[in-house]
């Protein structure tokens, strides 16, 4: 499914769609997993406060390994930290 589609999901339902489309990844933060021509790819996002459904994309990469690589959720934690101040 492509990004615009499950971004429409997650409006419609919140964030624990389960995969395929979504994942918790903890901290307060959740994965997208959407196909694209040039691979799987996902995003990295969180909500805006506890009392919107507003989400805020802190980072988005091409998938290389099963796994999401630690940088990646290490880049999107110090976002969020910083939307915090």
């Amino acid at each position: 499914m492509d990004f615009i589609k499950i971004v429409g999901l997650i409006e419609k339902y919140g964030a624990n769609l389960g995969k395929p489309h979504t994942q918790y990844l903890g901290s307060k933060l959740f994965e997208i997993r959407a196909k694209g021509r040039e691979g799987i790819g996902r995003s990295i996002f969180c909500y805006e406060d506890n009392k919107t459904k507003e989400i805020i994309i802190l980072r988005s990469f091409i998938k290389k390994t099963q796994k999401t690589p630690k940088q990646e959720i290490t880049i999107a934690l110090k976002r969020q930290k910083e939307l915090e101040k």
